[in-house]
């Protein structure tokens, strides 16, 4: 009885162990700009955004894997950098929350998601029909939301807007660094000045290759059609049903208990006004905008490559330079000591 009692506990401990390793924390955030922490597992995110294991691995911040940025049929996957999330029709999942470089991120969202308009003015009738006054106000409503880009599009933005200005950050940085100690090289070269020169010049390999990732990522996508027409959510959304949230656990919940099966009312009318043709030249803006930016930050990144190689070859040059001085310094050693002995061979005498 007493080992069936220990081998129980000794079960549910492993399960509760299971339970903790599967589980990763996630925030979520809706159309409202409202946010929760969720502790869940991968099966829980795969089930509530209709993705694969082979999708949210991406995620896995454990794992090494390249900038990307795929659009499946109810959500966007994207891992670049630090920011790994992904988008729905009507919500945003974030991994690891509390990290210091994903706070601003969640705090943009939260700021930016959300449509705010300027509730419409009360005018008086003075003898004109009501029911035209309030046609007219619905139909300013109704124009007001059809300007906003969709759901999927605001959040894209924010995190690429994000990424970009945290890459420009980090080459500014480098760029304060380097020009300054590859002055001091060329003034004095010592071993101090080339070992600094040398770690900085590592530092913007790798922040090179971290550029072009992104780069390269957003040239893709901008290269395909069919790729752009795959992140809108919101017109695949629009010919099918909205996903079943009853089934889910209340840990979903954010301020009513039907976010999981609502499309928020942006989404909606969204749908009626962009169409096959338009919602790729929205993304293709989109993109092509901060495509431009990350190209930017890699010219600059290529300008400091080839001011470091400028350098490294003059300072070849001057140790080379150098280096031939000793050599005539040596070869006339032997023939100064031969004259000397002439000179002084009949004195010897």
């Amino acid at each position: 009885m007493v080992r069936a009692i220990v081998q129980s506990v000794a079960d549910v401990q492993a399960l509760n162990k299971k339970k903790a390793a599967t589980s990763r924390q996630w925030m979520l955030l809706d159309s409202k700009g409202e946010s929760m922490v969720l502790e869940v597992s991968k099966y829980d995110i795969m089930h509530r955004v209709g993705i694969h294991a082979r999708d949210l691995r991406i995620l896995d911040p454990l794992l090494s894997y390249p900038s990307t940025v795929l659009g499946r049929e109810r959500a966007i996957v994207l891992n670049l950098e630090h920011i790994k999330a992904v988008i729905t029709a009507e919500e945003v999942f974030l991994r690891n929350p509390t990290d210091e470089n994903v706070i601003p991120i969640v705090e943009e969202l939260c700021r930016r998601l959300p449509v705010r308009r300027e509730p419409a003015k009360t005018v008086e009738s003075n003898g004109v029909d009501p029911t035209k006054l309030r046609t007219s106000s619905k139909s300013r409503l109704l124009q007001d939301i059809e300007d906003e880009p969709p759901f999927e599009f605001r959040a894209l933005e924010v995190i690429l807007e994000a990424i970009c200005s945290y890459l420009d950050a980090r080459t500014t940085e480098l760029e304060a660094d380097a020009y300054p100690a590859l002055d001091e090289l060329t003034s004095k070269i010592s071993s101090r000045n080339l070992d600094r020169v040398r770690k900085l010049k590592s530092r913007m390999t790798r922040l090179t290759a971290r550029v072009q990732k992104v780069r390269d990522e957003l040239e893709q996508l901008l290269d395909d059609d069919g790729d752009m027409a795959d992140l809108f959510l919101t017109r695949k959304l629009a010919g099918s049903s909205p996903p079943v949230g009853s089934s889910l656990p209340s840990i979903w919940e954010i301020g009513s208990p039907n976010t999981g099966s609502r499309i928020s009312r942006v989404s909606r009318a969204s749908m009626a006004t962009y169409t096959a043709d338009n919602d790729v030249e929205e993304l293709e803006m989109l993109l092509e905008a901060y495509f431009m930016q990350i190209d930017g930050t890699l010219n600059k990144l290529t300008a400091l490559r080839e001011y470091i190689d400028d350098t490294e070859d003059y300072i070849n040059i001057q140790l080379d330079n150098h280096r031939n001085q000793l050599i005539q310094v040596h070869s006339s050693i032997p023939f100064s000591i031969s004259t000397f002995w002439v000179i002084m061979f009949p004195f010897l005498k």
